[in-house]
């Protein structure tokens, strides 16, 4: 049938009309698909999109004239990194029943292995830190971790020794896996939507700090390094039940993460609108924020870029002293000994911790206290404890449940 009898043919060519209108809208619909996926791909920004001196003007763009121009702004920002993540509409979480189990008493804290369902088939892991010494009410901190191996994530020693020590000071600490990562081995950590499975992850974990016994809901901390830190900084952003926070290595104004899990999804641009890591962790404004840099990163600039366009937004508010920077020139990309100097008398100060139970008779950290147990100790799932009958698995059945 010639195209023009398309559309004027007689009205009695209905098989016709109905299978060539049918074609029409189907192609329709693919091209339609088709540029929704290339924008979305093209408003993508990872890893140095910018050069430190484009990150450094961008920045400056962003500064804004009033706490009225800013508290906008604020808004603006948390309702796009919802966006972004698919997140507009939250989705219905699992009944939180946490399975608590295997249990290590230390020297001031005891460890146990926890487990979760947030989503149908999709299971958080992790260990919880609690201190022996009773208290009224405990603190309780989030330990974000990042994309460190041998041994993994949760599983690293420099995790293991801040959750610990932090224990000992007197919170109550949960670090878990990232997707991906450690026990959490549904799918592939970089799954296309990575980041809207991890926020919600990290979501359900805040839900479930909270629901434990004796936790004071007005002391919730979060920390973690690189990848932990960009959760820190989104959760912080979008979650107003955490009051203190303190990411590490990766606050930049010209970097915006390197994987799916933080810059996978149109968080930082869409169409008009734009923004960076640091506008991000400024929404965390006027709650005690410490951001920690070093100088063999994409954290080198923070005392002359990042930390003054966050002490302008603290200013708004007349907190400056509420904002700090630990920089750390000849350190480089991890949370070492250094670093959790760093955060210790923080936490200490703004969650009512007790630094006494960390340090020596002459004040300085003793971290020899904790020791370290293997993999295996805090693997959740094991011969003992398989997966659960409802455990999801493979990219494919995780991302489906994701769309």
């Amino acid at each position: 049938m010639p195209f023009d009898r398309i559309f004027y043919s007689d009205l009695n060519e209905t098989k016709e009309m109905k299978y060539l209108s049918s074609c029409v809208l189907l192609i329709s619909v693919l091209l339609t698909s088709a540029g929704q996926h290339v924008q979305a791909q093209t408003e993508l920004r990872q890893r140095d999109f910018f050069t430190e001196e484009q990150g450094r003007e961008e920045l400056k763009k962003l500064e804004p004239a009033s706490l009225q121009a800013w508290e906008s702004r604020r808004a603006e920002v948390q309702k796009r990194l919802r966006a972004g993540m698919e997140l507009d509409q939250m989705p219905e979480f699992v009944p939180l029943e946490p399975v608590i189990y295997k249990k290590w008493t230390m020297d001031g804290y005891t460890i146990e292995n926890v487990y979760f369902e947030t989503l149908p088939g999709i299971y958080v892991t992790g260990n919880l830190y609690r201190p022996l010494k009773k208290l009224p009410s405990y603190a309780g901190i989030l330990c974000s971790h990042g994309h460190g191996n041998n041994p993994d994530g949760r599983f690293m020693e420099q995790t293991q020794i801040r959750s610990a020590m932090l224990a000992r000071m007197g919170a109550v600490v949960f670090t878990w896996d990232m997707i991906g990562h450690g026990d959490s081995q549904q799918c592939n950590h970089k799954i296309t939507k990575a980041l809207k499975l991890q926020t919600l992850n990290n979501i359900r974990t805040l839900d479930f700090l909270l629901s434990l016994p004796d936790i004071d809901p007005e002391r919730i901390g979060m920390t973690g390094e690189s990848g932990g830190g960009t959760q820190t900084f989104m959760l912080m952003a979008m979650d107003p039940r955490i009051a203190v926070a303190a990411p590490c290595v990766m606050v930049s104004a010209h970097f915006f993460g390197g994987c799916a899990c933080e810059s996978g999804m149109p968080v930082h641009k869409q169409g008009d609108y734009a923004t960076n890591n640091v506008e991000i962790t400024a929404v965390t404004a006027p709650k005690p924020l410490l951001i920690i840099s070093d100088g063999k990163d994409w954290t080198k600039n923070t005392p002359e870029v990042e930390f003054p366009f966050l002490q302008k937004i603290y200013g708004l508010y007349g907190k400056n002293d509420l904002v700090s920077n630990v920089h750390l020139p000849d350190e480089g990309h991890d949370y070492g000994p250094s670093k959790r100097a760093a955060v210790y008398p923080f936490m200490a100060k703004h969650l009512g911790l007790d630094l006494k139970m960390v340090t020596n008779k002459a004040g300085d950290y003793n971290e020899k206290v904790v020791r370290l147990l293997t993999p295996a100790q805090l693997a959740v799932f094991d011969a003992k404890h398989p997966h659960p009958a409802n455990y999801l698995k493979g990219d494919e059945a995780v991302s489906a449940l994701l769309d």
